[in-house]
């Protein structure tokens, strides 16, 4: 069963992941200069699709439209509620390409919209017009990382339906390009330190507001140089980073304060949904335990 998900590389994948990174931050800066502010940030979030990522409905004067990464047919698409299209490859541009492309695009369909050129959450960003090293768009690899994120969502999906207190939606956020999905106590957290690179304090203080037990993937990093999925509680209670958590191969990351669960190790189990699942259920159990959640109230 472990070869319907697909192998991740970080390694081999790097570049194409760095590229597509960037692009997502564009189209998703986009959305947040649309959207009025909606609580922990969610209303910047992508989704994922049957044919990739997409803004979902962005509404813009008396029309709205959407935005969608298709890595099938590996396109750029925008669509109005008009029936009005515009598209582009995604293949062999640059970042800087990309950001020209989108933006002649939006202009063709008498959308006007302008965002702050530069990344975020990243050190050093290069800003979206002068980004030409970010030029790497492997088809097999985002045809990978598309699967996986199907498969990835089906358990966030199946976990996120066992909760009944205030949740998030199954979100892709383009600032630390990953999968997120997040539970809350109801209680109030202390101040978050904030510190994020290129991250106004502001965002990450209202984020962390309340209480939250949190889960995802991302693809990997310099610190954690493979594809992983993570969970973190915030704040984090005494005793968590010595729990022992499902399956075995989840480790207790001390610089990152969080469970971290290889990739592979989900991929080349015989049942990859249920050896996720469990980990995301670990560390969940064992931190809502630890931090005093009502557990009747928000499960019951």
């Amino acid at each position: 069963m472990g070869t319907t998900w697909p192998e991740l590389s970080y390694a081999d994948a790097k570049d194409t992941y760095n590229t597509l990174h960037m692009c997502t931050q564009i189209v998703g800066k986009i959305k947040l200069a649309t959207l009025p502010w909606t609580n922990h940030s969610w209303h910047v979030a992508l989704y994922i699709s049957m044919n990739g990522l997409t803004t979902s409905v962005i509404p813009y004067k008396d029309q709205s439209f959407q935005i969608d990464f298709d890595f099938i047919e590996h396109a750029l698409k925008i669509v109005t509620s008009g029936g009005e299209t515009r598209q582009f490859d995604l293949q062999g541009i640059s970042v800087a390409d990309f950001y020209a492309k989108i933006f002649e695009a939006l202009s063709a369909l008498q959308i006007e919209v302008k965002i702050k050129p530069v990344p975020v959450e990243i050190k050093d960003p290069i800003p979206f017009k002068e980004d030409t090293v970010h030029a790497t768009y492997n088809v097999e690899h985002v045809s990978a990382f598309h699967k996986a994120l199907l498969n990835i969502q089906n358990v966030l999906i199946e976990f996120r339906s066992q909760f009944k207190g205030k949740c998030s939606p199954v979100n892709f956020f383009w600032g630390s390009f990953d999968v997120a999905f997040s539970r809350f106590s109801g209680r109030k957290a202390p101040k978050h330190p904030g510190g994020i690179p290129n991250l106004p304090d502001r965002v990450a203080e209202e984020a962390y507001s309340h209480e939250v037990s949190s889960c995802g993937f991302w693809t990997g990093n310099e610190a954690v140089p493979y594809p992983a999925f993570y969970a973190y509680i915030y704040p984090e209670p005494e005793g968590y980073k010595n729990a022992v958590v499902s399956p075995g191969e989840a480790f207790y990351h001390k610089d990152m304060g969080e469970f971290i669960l290889p990739y592979e190790a989900v991929q080349r189990s015989e049942d990859p949904a249920k050896v996720l699942l469990s980990f995301f259920t670990t560390t969940y159990n064992t931190c809502s335990d630890l931090a005093k959640w009502d557990r009747a109230a928000l499960e019951g």
